[in-house]
């Protein structure tokens, strides 16, 4: 089965900076979409960064300029740059990856906590 590994999280001060990491294991061909989601309690996950194959990115109008989302599809790594954080980012973090194809594969990862606070 495979799994998204993240890693990254944790505790910031405001306007400080987290680097969140999401590898696939095993590695995983035909990758299409790699993106960050963010949960907190009471609401629905919601989409915070993306990258479809070709480079095409994606933001929530929240993070953008604060934010930044990378990937080595050699690896089936996506990365999470998060620069000057505020206690609104708190949120549990989850990786997500797509395959091509509307009936390709789908995974999620496990979720990592960023607690942003004084």
């Amino acid at each position: 089965q495979v799994q998204l590994v993240e890693s990254g999280g944790g505790l910031a001060q405001p306007g400080g900076s987290l680097r969140l990491s999401c590898t696939a294991s095993p590695k995983l061909s035909d990758l299409n979409a790699m993106g960050w989601y963010r949960q907190t309690p009471g609401n629905e996950r919601e989409l915070v960064a993306s990258m479809i194959r070709g480079g095409s990115t994606r933001y929530a109008d929240s993070v953008k300029g604060r934010f930044a989302i990378s990937r080595e599809d050699a690896n089936s790594s996506v990365y999470l740059q998060m620069n000057s954080l505020q206690p609104e980012d708190t949120a549990i973090y989850y990786c997500h990856v797509r395959g091509l194809g509307f009936n390709s594969y789908e995974y999620w990862g496990q979720g990592t906590q960023v607690t942003v606070s004084s």
